[in-house]
């Protein structure tokens, strides 16, 4: 059966589209996790219904108006973090509040919900068209380039970014430029899962993969591969029950996540009666 649906080209497109959106999810949600920045998707995906929201009601493409309004969110979070003492958490709350409300209203203005407006909100990847993918790979492209060429100087500064200001990095331009790739993430995934899904698909497969315990590039790879499971899973079940894709795809997210710690506790128990057993 499996054989029989990869033939439709539709399947065909979710798939690579997907995958795509998968990788790029899971790396640069590793980064965001290890900063502590695990709701920064959340406050972006607002944003963009916001952005959306002004798409719609002044007659422009929403994909656009939704890029500038995250990539503008994304350095606007940055620099209050960094010329205020407002806490990080905070200010991602005030933005995603001011993207929910400013979409509410411009919705409302619009004469309410429409198709396309749900497609956003929940994503259409079996919809896709040979041009949204081929833009969703030119994005992954890009952005794994550019993570590859920074590679050990975004460690650096995820790790220790006090330490990289004194070692001559450019930390706050870095930061930028990472924060606009985490905005055009969050772009590429409302094809995937819809805005109200995208920070699950970036700290879900993150979170489950940190708790393998192993170092960085491993838990990049588990992540990624955790990812992309989910994806390609969550596309074939979502067709074969008739399903929701993006719903479908986070909870198998979920499910591996469950099944993860249950496991990890577990092992843990065991070993606990171990060594209780050794000592008697």
């Amino acid at each position: 059966m499996i054989l029989e649906i990869i033939e439709f080209s539709f399947i065909q497109r979710a798939l690579t589209a997907g995958v795509a959106v998968a990788v790029i999810c899971s790396i640069i949600g590793l980064f965001l996790v290890l900063r502590r920045h695990s709701l920064f998707g959340d406050a972006l995906s607002h944003m963009a219904f916001g952005g959306i929201a002004i798409g719609m009601y002044t007659n422009i493409y929403p994909m656009w108006t939704a890029l500038i309004v995250s990539i503008l969110a994304a350095l606007g979070i940055t620099k209050l973090r960094q010329s205020t003492n407002i806490p990080p958490d905070s200010a991602v709350a005030v933005l995603l509040s001011s993207g929910l409300a400013l979409g509410v209203v411009l919705v409302s203005l619009s004469n309410g919900f429409s198709i396309d407006l749900f497609s956003f909100l929940f994503g259409s990847i079996l919809l896709v068209s040979v041009e949204d993918t081929l833009m969703i790979l030119a994005i992954a492209v890009t952005i794994l380039s550019i993570v590859l060429i920074l590679y050990r100087k975004l460690i650096y500064i995820t790790f220790d970014e006090e330490q990289a200001k004194v070692s001559g990095l450019q930390v706050t331009k870095l930061n930028y430029l990472f924060v606009v790739l985490a905005g055009v993430t969050v772009i590429a995934s409302m094809w995937l899962v819809g805005i109200l899904l995208i920070s699950s698909l970036i700290v879900i497969p993150t979170i489950t993969a940190m708790m393998f315990g192993k170092g960085f590039r491993k838990t990049t790879v588990i992540s990624v591969s955790l990812s992309v499971f989910s994806v390609v899973t969550g596309i074939f079940i979502s067709y074969i029950l008739n399903l929701a894709p993006g719903g479908t795809i986070v909870l198998v997210s979920i499910g591996i996540f469950i099944a993860t710690l249950a496991t990890k506790y577990s092992i843990r128990k065991v070993r606990r009666l171990e060594k209780s057993t050794i000592r008697i």
